[in-house]
């Protein structure tokens, strides 16, 4: 599960730099992963942004896609980030600058874009929906600030396809059911669609990739912060999560771990 459970791009600004770094290491480990590069590609070759054209990037967390759209719409065009936590936009602004890229960045959140009406040509936003609360609300913006023939890329998790092997079936179950309990929306991927045809935008394509950890390797950070969390919530038992860890632990050692989770994706428009 190359997405981090439950970090995201749009958290609040009270954060410290020894957690940014750490988040930004997460985001850059998720920019790695195949999978996110592969829904990525997909995402982007449905939006074709084209220069001349304004594009937004939602939780832009370190810039990565601002970037390249920015490079899709030069030499005319111009790409924002919008992005709340102001270590994460420290961080895409450096960046963009060392890349020579005319990407820009600015506070805001989904709830409320610091965008005008019919604004934009292009919207991107990935895994920021299963942390809001309100996720229509976010539906509405993207839908309000889209020009007629805007485009939208909606990338999110859905939490409940979460599979880990080996381990007891009972004990893994706890282990999602703790994790669909932490997110404000866990089950957003399978939400996405109907949230912005609810908005009056017309789907053109949907995607998913399912998001596979090498099977050599525990990602121990993301099981423990769930099996602890199971745990404390009292659904397993200090001898189960042992046994877990031990499982998980002996298969990685011999090629034989499953971790995965899906992430959806849908390509909508504005109608002309």
């Amino acid at each position: 599960m190359q997405d981090s459970q439950p970090t995201s791009a749009f958290h609040s600004d009270n954060i410290t730099a020894s957690a940014t770094d750490t988040l930004v290491g997460v985001l850059d480990m998720q920019a790695a992963s195949a999978g996110v590069r592969r829904l990525r590609d997909w995402a982007q070759l449905g939006v074709a942004a084209r220069p001349g054209e304004r594009a937004v990037d939602i939780g832009s967390g370190t810039g990565a896609v601002t970037r390249v759209l920015a490079a899709a719409v030069a030499p005319d065009g111009e790409a924002i980030g919008v992005e709340p936590n102001p270590g994460l936009r420290t961080v895409a602004e450096q960046r963009a600058a060392d890349a020579g890229s005319p990407a820009r960045f600015v506070d805001g959140d989904a709830l409320a874009l610091p965008i005008a009406d019919l604004d934009a040509d292009v919207v991107w936003c990935e895994r920021v929906f299963q942390h809001l609360a309100e996720p229509d609300k976010a539906a509405a913006e993207i839908a309000r600030i889209l020009r007629p023939g805007g485009r939208v890329a909606l990338l999110d998790t859905d939490w409940a396809t979460t599979i880990l092997h080996p381990g007891d079936p009972e004990v893994v179950a706890a282990l999602t059911q703790g994790a669909l309990a932490a997110a404000a929306n866990p089950y957003a991927g399978r939400k996405l669609a109907g949230q912005l045809a609810a908005v009056g935008l017309e789907i053109d394509d949907l995607g998913s990739q399912a998001l596979v950890q090498d099977p050599r390797k525990v990602t121990w950070p993301l099981v423990k912060l769930l099996a602890e969390t199971a745990l404390r919530g009292e659904l397993i038992t200090e001898e189960q999560r042992d046994t877990l860890y031990a499982d998980l632990g002996a298969a990685a050692e011999h090629g034989a771990l499953h971790m995965s989770v899906t992430m959806f994706g849908v390509i909508a428009r504005r109608p002309a």
